[in-house]
Formats: structure tokens, sequence, C-alpha cells
């Protein structure tokens, strides 16, 4: 394990924003709704859509799923309600997320359904495509690969085949779901519940509770590769919810306990994780507690419960800044899960949507106008290129992929050279230097037995030599 360093908050002289609070534009409630009886939450997760010149704040109640225009942000208005498959004060948890036009809505108690509620009309209508509980009833949380067209559902109940602590479904045809796999045990992390995750390039984030974080490459559903895993760390509880910086170098999650902090961790080497900062609201309460986490470019947004919102600046990810706050709740801290549950900083205009249980809908004014969240994202643990020095290469083949203790190499080339081939993990440290030789011109092939003792996940296999420079990601199961 790399030495672990802890860091707080660092001056304010490094900030890239100065610490403020948050200017509100607009507010949404409903009086007339109801509070659930186990929590008193009348709303719970936010979403946000943006088509045809409109921007809309999409809410979770007890009572369904609320399209609120907030393009006219201090003005926002109710346009569209569609109701929940089950209702009332037994209804905690609602989760959104879009897919080409699609809103899919899931609750998490009850004699639910998985509703898609096609926005293509908006401002005009939506309409209620599909209503159904065939691939599942109730899901604590969903998240949407949108790459490649499936969602993640995260401690699922009903449909095919009962309960399941991740499900994944084909979703390429919006109105037809697929039952794809599901999932209890990857990357060394038996797990009986994964409360959320977050998923960028095929590789999921897997928060699974008490069990801690689990990487996996999902490139392939039917046939995941455990990447990494993390079950110790500082101020560990239940491991609840996170998401990456753009350049996908750092994970920033939160336990949803009780006085503990956000963690960043180092995922460039997803075989060695390494928690280096942990940071929080700045609260003195013991009862101060992170609920969910969004990065939008350099900005990490957190709904923080009894805190409110609050925002750092993370263009240094290992000394994260606090730059943004406001208090939604009016609550005094207690052993209990009050406030702001979520935070969406996606829209077009920049706005910030947070929904508070209690309270509603807040809009606030953006505090990085420049932002185009699509601008810099990078793929996450991506194949390593080659560069200028491979224009001798016809043809390389590394297979099977992922491979266990044999690994062959096809490596054509144009004129003879020296070559020396090594095994490196992610950090460009020596595994296994597997042969030195010299390459004939044409066709060159290899059959090399690894050590058994080199331990499940990412290397970069490397050929280098007086022509050759060939970095290639491989994985080993």
């Amino acid at each position: 394990m790399k030495k672990l360093i802890l860091l707080l908050f660092i001056a304010a002289s490094f900030q890239m924003f100065a610490q403020t609070e948050g200017n509100l534009l607009g507010a949404w409630s409903d009086p007339g709704l109801i509070g659930t009886a186990q929590y008193d939450n009348t709303y719970n997760e936010v979403w946000g859509y943006a088509i045809n010149g409109q921007e809309y704040a999409i809410i979770g109640s007890t009572s369904g799923t609320h399209f609120i225009n907030v393009t006219d942000p201090t003005n926002p208005v109710e346009d569209f309600f569609v109701e929940g498959a089950s209702a009332g004060d037994h209804i905690v948890h609602r989760d959104f997320h879009d897919y080409n036009g699609y809103l899919f809505s899931a609750a998490g108690e009850g004699n639910s359904t998985l509703q898609i509620i096609d926005m293509s009309d908006l401002p005009n209508s939506i309409d209620v495509t599909y209503d159904s509980n065939e691939s599942f009833s109730t899901s604590h949380n969903i998240f949407i690969d949108e790459d490649r067209g499936i969602l993640y559902g995260l401690a699922m109940q009903g449909g095919s085949p009962g309960y399941s602590a991740l499900r994944l479904i084909d979703i390429n045809d919006p109105l037809n779901p697929v039952y794809l796999a599901e999932y209890n045990n990857l990357a060394g992390v038996q797990f009986g519940h994964v409360h959320d995750a977050y998923v960028r390039d095929g590789k999921a984030f897997l928060n699974c509770g008490n069990d801690g974080l689990a990487i996996v490459d999902f490139t392939d559903p039917l046939n995941p590769i455990g990447l990494g895993s993390l079950t110790s760390y500082p101020e560990s509880g239940y491991n609840h919810s996170g998401w990456t910086n753009d350049a996908c170098t750092h994970y920033f999650f939160a336990d949803e306990t009780w006085g503990t902090a956000i963690k960043s961790v180092d995922i460039t080497d997803p075989t060695d994780l390494e928690v280096n900062a942990l940071f929080d609201a700045g609260s003195d309460s013991p009862f101060s507690i992170a609920h969910n986490q969004i990065v939008a470019c350099d900005i990490l947004y957190s709904s923080y419960y009894y805190d409110g919102v609050q925002a750092w600046d993370i263009s240094d990810p290992e000394n994260p800044a606090r730059i943004m706050y406001y208090q939604t709740s009016s609550r005094t801290h207690d052993n209990n899960y009050e406030g702001a549950w979520g935070v969406y900083p996606f829209l077009p205009s920049g706005n910030l949507l947070v929904s508070d249980m209690q309270e509603g809908l807040f809009i606030f004014e953006s505090i990085d106008s420049g932002c185009d969240p699509k601008a810099n994202i990078k793929e996450c643990f991506a194949p390593v290129g080659t560069n200028d020095l491979n224009e001798y290469v016809t043809n390389l083949e590394i297979f099977p992929q992922p491979t266990t203790h044999e690994l062959n190499l096809t490596l054509a080339i144009d004129k003879t050279s020296d070559a020396t081939v090594e095994v490196v993990n992610l950090s460009g440290q020596l595994v296994q230097s597997l042969i030195t030789t010299n390459l004939v011109q044409g066709e060159n092939t290899f059959t090399f037995g690894l050590n058994k003792n080199i331990a499940s996940g990412m290397y970069v296999l490397r050929i280098r030599g007086e022509q050759l420079n060939i970095a290639r990601k491989i994985i080993v199961e």
C-alpha cells in the first residue's frame, strides 16, 4: 500500500474561487404533499434535463415524479407530474437517469415499477411509454452507462431473477429493457448489497455499503473484470456514493456515516488504491453527514443533509478547497437523515439544482459559468497508446484477454529490431521481464508464462527496442 497522506483544507490563497454562500435564484415545493412515516421526507432525488431551449428540474416525492420548468430560475413552475406506481408515506427513495430522450424512474419501496417517460416533446407534453415490474419492481438507485446503453440497478427487487445486489439491463431499445446479468462478487468484494454506482467507459465504481468500494471493468458485461477494491480506509463506514474527476485520476466518495469525511482516492493504479485527502463541510456537529456527490469540470458538489449543499474546487484533487455552501435546512443536526438529498450541476445554464428532503427544490446560480462538463472528460483506465517510433509495426496481437498465466504475442514489423518485452504495473514499476531478443522482419510470435504470484488486475505489456516503443493494457485474472 502506498504511503497514506491525510490532508485537510488548504489555505484560501490556493483556492481557485473564494468561499461564499450560494446565490439562491428560486425554490419550489408543494405543501399538499405528504412526508414519509420514517424520515418525514416529502422529497428525494433531483435530476435535470434540457430540451428545445427549456430547462427542467426533475424531483421525486412520496407521490411521484415532478417536472419543474426552471428556464426562468426565479419562477420555477411545475409543468408535468407522473404519479408513481406506488405512492404514499412509505416511499423514501426515487431515483432518475435520462437516456436518449427518455427518463428512467425507479422507486426503492412498495409495489412499484420501472417507469420510462418520453421527454422528446417537452415543453408541450410527456408520455409514459413503459410502466412495468417485468424488469424490476424496486431499485434503491440506478445509473446508466449512456455510451453503452446499459442500466445498472442497485439493490433491485422483483422481475427476473428476484433480488439482485447488482443487475445489468440493456436499454439500447428504451421501450424493451432486456436483462443481461447480475453479480454479487467482483474485484475481490463479496457484496450482498450495492448501494450506488458511477459508470464511465464501461468501468464501474460500486459503492457496496459496509463491504467498501469495488472497481470493475464491464466492457464485456457478461465477463466483467475486477480491477481493484478498497475495503479498509480512514473514517470508513457505509460506502455510499461517489464520482470521478474529469481526468479519471481520482474518485471522490462519501460514507453515509455521521462524522466521517469525504475521501479523495488516487485511482491511477486501481490495484493499489490510495486515499490521499479527507475533507468535509466544516461542521462541528458529530451528526454532520454527506449524501450524494457529483463532479462538473473541476468542482465537486455534494448534498450534505443538515449542512445543505457544499462545493469544492478539486483542480488539485489531493487538496480540495471548499468554495460554496448553502444551508437548505433549518433543522438541528441529529442522529437522523434530514436536509439536502440530491444535487445536479449539468444544465446548460450552469445553474445548480438541489433537493431537500423536507423543503423541496432549490435553484442556485452557477459558480463556474465557463464550465463545459464534457470538454475535458478522459477515458478511465484507457489502453496505453503507442508513439511515432512504431511506424514499422504492421500487426500486433496480444491474447487471450483477460489472461491467467499464459500470454501470446504476435508482432509483425517491416525491419529487424532488438526488443525487450516486460510487464509493468500502472505506476510503471517492473513486474516481470519476459524476454530480450532480436526481432526478424515479418511476423514474430511468442508465448510467455506469467508468474503465478502476479495479483489479478490491470497491467501494461511494454515492448521497447531501437525501432519500437509499444505499451498495451493487459488484464490478469
